[in-house]
């Protein structure tokens, strides 16, 4: 489209238009859901039931949000979730940033088939190695022990996620190897230049890799539930679904809000580091 052509009245109406209802519905399609469970958190269950897509309750009850904390026991599985989640976001750094450090900086003669290794391990759904997996949290190699029921058997399974590592090794393939021959040059070992050099250059990747283990962690089900058959140590995803055959919908919604608080004001606050590092890596 021309410039005079965008200066034409009706195309500027029509341009502006679009946009705008483009922009309803992105807000509408990302909002509103968290909008609804905020709504059905403070109705009772009766008026969900009878007015589902009404805007607001008939009467707002605050007091689901309190209620449904200490009725359902929110705070217990909260803090396994917190857990979960921090041991996850942990072994998944430490993997994705030493795996790409090797393969993109220290380039060993076989790191073109452990490359070659994990590249390959994207095309295997993770339901094919559960049973696998399961049977080893049972019974460890060479030690014999068992790690079911703790936070090392969501832990450890964690780090094995190669997209971390890959779009890790991205980023490091991007840095100046003339900033790190030099840095060779004045004398810097390997770790020397991980933790002065790359590390404080990649700040950007880390806070997208960080985002990304923790949303992943955060609303895994599957894995925790076969993982941790413990109920007392569940953490919310596994806990709430348990939970919704004996609550009261209500408070099951406002579980649910509970549960959503924590990504959402993870992303509000990171954000300008997460957007920084998508455009580094062209994250789509």
């Amino acid at each position: 489209m021309s410039e005079a052509e965008r200066r034409r009245p009706i195309t500027r109406f029509g341009l502006g238009t679009t946009q705008l209802l483009l922009i309803a519905a992105l807000i509408i399609e990302g909002a509103g859901p968290i909008y609804w469970v905020f709504k059905g958190s403070i109705s009772s269950t009766q008026d969900s039931l009878r007015h589902p897509l009404a805007l607001w309750p008939e009467e707002a009850h605050w007091s689901n949000i309190s209620t449904a904390w200490t009725s359902l026991d929110l705070g217990r599985y909260l803090t396994n979730t917190v857990v979960l989640v921090g041991g996850s976001w942990f072994v998944q750094l430490f993997v994705a940033v030493t795996g790409a450090y090797a393969l993109s900086v220290l380039r060993p003669f076989y790191g073109r088939y452990v490359y070659a290794a994990v590249l390959a391990t994207l095309f295997l759904p993770g339901t094919v190695s559960m049973v696998s997996l399961y049977l080893t949290i049972q019974d460890l190699p060479l030690t014999g022990g068992s790690i079911a029921n703790t936070p090392m058997a969501v832990w450890l399974p964690a780090g094995a996620h190669a997209f971390n590592v890959l779009l890790m090794k991205q980023f490091f393939d991007g840095i100046p190897k003339e900033l790190l021959e030099a840095a060779r040059l004045d004398g810097a070992g390997p770790w020397r230049i991980l933790t002065r050099i790359v590390l404080p250059m990649s700040r950007p990747i880390l806070a997208v890799v960080s985002l990304l283990a923790v949303m992943n962690a955060w609303k895994d089900f599957l894995w925790p539930m076969i993982a941790i058959t413990d109920t007392e140590k569940q953490p919310l995803a596994v806990a709430l679904p348990r939970l919704a055959d004996t609550s009261n919908q209500s408070l099951l919604i406002a579980g649910m809000l509970i549960a959503i608080i924590p990504p959402v004001v993870v992303f509000l606050v990171f954000q300008r580091q997460i957007v920084r590092g998508i455009a580094f890596t062209g994250l789509k």
